[in-house]
C-alpha cells in the first residue's frame, strides 16, 4: 500500500466505539461526536503512513484556533513517567503557555516533525514576527510494527496533517500517530472522548485525545481483560511492552489558568490506571492540557474556583478511560517487519465475556 499523505477517512470501525457497544464510561454528557472536537476551536488531522510490512506510523495534528507564538494558550503538563519526549515541556512548565499546535508521532521521527511545525508556524499570520518558536511534539515508539529506525515521516507528512485538520468527528485506531501503537496485548493507536460539565454555572466541554502505547492488564468495566481472555492469539517471540508509553491532550473551554491545567494533566495520566496500565520503567506516561481562551486577553469569565475543579477531575478520568477504550476497539490488526502481529480489541468477544 503506497504512503497516503492526505487526510485519512473515518474508519468502518468507528460504530465499533466504546459508547456504541454500551461500554460508555461515567454519567456525564458527551458532545457532539464525543471526541477532542467538540472543543470550540479545536481541529484534528492525520497523515497516516503504511507502507507493509515495513512501515506502520504517522502523525497527528491537534490545531487549536488561532495560537500562536503571539496568541498562546494556557497549558499545564505533568509527566507521569518521564522515559520518552515531550518536545516544548520546559517552556510549558516555566510560563504555563502553548504556542503551536501539539503533534503526536513515533519517537524518531519526533525532531523532524518539530522543525516542519516551526516551519509551518514561520509562514502562517499567528507566527508573523516570531523570532522564537517552541513546538510542542508528543512521541510513542512504534518500533515493534514498524521500522522506527528509518524515520518515515517527512515535512510533507507534518504539513499534510496540519493543513487537513477540521472539526467534527476524529478518526480513531490504526491511524496518524496511532498507525503503529500497541498497547495492554492489543493494537491500539489514537482514541478521543469528551465530557460535558456544569462549572461556575454555565455549560463547558472538556476532550482529550490519546496516542495509547503503554503495557498493563486490560480492565474493562472493572474485569481484567487478557487477550486470551477474548480469543486473541499470544505470541511467545513478543519482546513485551516495554518500549511503551502514552500521550494524553486535554482541551477545554472552561475558564482554567495554567495552574488548575496542570492539575487537570496529572489526573489524566492517573486516569491510565482505571484501564490497567503497567506505567512501566520504559513507558513515557505524558500528560498535556490547554484552554482555548489566549492569555493577555482582556478579561472574560472568572476563572474556575479550585473547589469547583471536581467535576472537571471527574471528567477527564471518564473520558480518558473511553478514549483507551475507542483506540482499542476501533484499531485494525497490523503484522511489522519482525513478523510480530497485534490484534484489535474484538468486540463480540469482548461483550460475551463481561456478559
Amino acid at each position: 500500500m503506497p504512503t497516503s499523505p492526505g487526510p485519512d477517512p473515518l474508519p468502518p470501525t468507528a460504530s465499533r466505539r466504546a459508547r456504541q457497544l454500551g461500554l460508555g464510561v461515567g454519567h456525564l454528557p458527551t458532545g457532539p461526536h464525543n471526541a477532542l472536537t467538540d472543543v470550540p476551536g479545536i481541529r484534528v488531522g492525520h497523515t497516516t503512513l503504511i507502507r507493509p510490512p515495513r512501515v506502520h506510523s504517522g502523525v497527528t495534528a491537534i490545531v487549536p484556533e488561532g495560537v500562536g507564538p503571539d496568541s498562546p494558550l494556557p497549558a499545564g503538563v505533568f509527566a507521569g513517567n518521564g522515559y520518552g519526549k515531550l518536545l516544548g515541556t520546559t517552556q510549558i512548565a516555566e510560563l504555563g503557555a502553548l504556542e503551536t499546535p501539539v503533534l503526536l508521532t513515533s519517537t524518531l521521527s519526533a525532531f523532524r516533525v518539530a522543525d516542519a511545525l516551526v516551519g509551518w508556524i514561520l509562514e502562517r499570520p499567528e507566527g508573523a514576527g516570531a523570532r522564537s518558536v517552541n513546538p510542542v511534539v508528543g512521541e510513542c515508539n512504534d518500533g515493534l510494527l514498524s521500522d522506527i529506525r528509518s524515520r518515515p515521516v517527512q515535512e510533507e507528512h507534518v504539513r499534510a496533517a496540519l493543513d487537513s485538520a477540521s472539526a467534527g468527528r476524529v478518526a480513531e485506531g490504526s491511524v496518524g500517530a496511532g498507525t503503529g501503537m500497541t498497547a495492554l496485548g492489543f493494537k491500539a493507536g489514537i482514541g478521543t472522548s469528551s465530557r460535558r460539565v456544569q462549572v461556575a454555572g454555565r455549560e463547558v466541554t472538556l476532550g482529550v485525545l490519546a496516542q495509547a502505547n503503554f503495557g498493563g492488564t486490560l480492565r474493562v468495566s472493572g474485569r481484567t481483560v487478557a487477550p486470551a481472555d477474548v480469543g486473541v492469539p499470544a505470541e511467545a517471540s513478543d519482546p513485551g511492552p516495554e518500549t511503551g508509553s502514552c500521550v494524553i491532550v486535554t482541551a477545554t473551554d472552561a475558564p482554567l489558568d495554567a495552574r488548575q491545567l496542570t492539575r487537570l494533566a496529572r489526573r489524566s495520566v492517573y486516569a491510565l490506571a482505571r484501564v490497567g496500565a503497567g506505567y512501566g520503567h520504559g513507558s513515557g506516561d505524558y500528560g498535556l492540557a490547554f484552554g482555548t481562551r489566549p492569555l493577555g486577553t482582556p478579561a472574560g469569565p472568572t476563572v474556575v474556583p479550585d473547589a469547583g475543579l471536581d467535576l472537571l477531575f471527574g471528567a477527564v478520568l471518564d473520558a480518558v478511560e473511553e478514549a483507551v477504550l475507542n483506540s482499542l476497539l476501533t484499531a485494525t490488526a497490523v503484522t511489522g517487519p519482525y513478523g510480530h502481529t497485534r490484534y484489535p480489541l474484538p468486540a463480540g468477544p469482548l461483550l460475551a465475556l463481561l456478559g
